[in-house]
């Protein structure tokens, strides 16, 4: 698999780079977002590691640009500690998951399988005899799809897998950890943005109105409930 590698610290990027190559993957590495999205352009990629503090363009900037042309290549961003807000704008724009700066190597290389496992794959949904179905809501593995309200909505994987973790469960709060170890495939931090911002996603496409949820619930201090009317 090849993973797109883009840094403007030559030290850290060589040092992604050299793990990522002794896990197996082929790395086309950039050192600013200029040259990332002629490499974006240049080379079929399974992923993508991104700096947000880039010297030519803005971060964000770039993940558009990268979800506008490539699709759903598998974005993990890297952000200074200090950098909240550029988190959370790294994810609006279609970033799938990000890590703070300083990080262990090895918790990047987990982080980059765990994306890859869950977009290089039917959905779980389509591999085993669960829930896909309940009141007015269908999913539709093969096609990363939900019928709801018999209007069919195109899902990322992200969201598909996200809709689908509530669904098994659905009129129960989910906690925070079921969903990233579920959804995401890691163990969690005390840090769920992630799963907030992509929630928030998934609400536009199926709420009526998303500042006033009726079927995706936010449960405060405990999780998320998908309450759906039944047949």
């Amino acid at each position: 698999m090849r993973i797109l590698l883009v840094e403007d610290d030559e030290t850290l990027r060589s040092g992604l780079a050299s793990r990522l190559r002794a896990a197996g993957f082929a790395v086309e590495e950039a050192a600013n977002g200029t040259d990332g999205l002629y490499m974006a352009k240049e080379f079929p990629l399974d992923a993508a590691v991104l700096d947000l503090g880039l010297p030519d363009m803005d971060g964000v900037d770039l993940i558009r640009s990268l979800r506008r042309d490539g699709g759903e290549v598998p974005l993990l961003v890297l952000t200074a500690r200090d950098q909240w807000q550029a988190k959370v704008e790294g994810l609006e724009a279609g970033a799938d998951d990000y890590l703070t700066k300083p990080f262990e190597l090895e918790e990047m290389l987990a982080r980059v399988r765990a994306l890859l496992r869950r977009t290089d794959r039917i959905p779980q949904a389509a591999k085993h005899s669960e829930i896909l179905n309940y009141g007015p809501l269908t999913l539709i593995p093969e096609r990363f799809e939900a019928i709801w309200f018999d209007n069919t909505v195109k899902l990322t994987h992200l969201e598909f897998e996200l809709l689908h973790c509530l669904l098994q469960r659905h009129g129960q709060t989910v906690s925070p950890s079921e969903i990233l170890k579920e959804v995401w495939g890691y163990d969690p931090n005390d840090d769920i943005e992630t799963i907030r911002v992509h929630v928030r996603h998934l609400r536009t496409k199926i709420e009526p109105d998303p500042r006033h949820p009726k079927y995706i619930k936010t449960v405060y201090g405990a999780g998320y409930c998908l309450e759906l009317p039944g047949d």
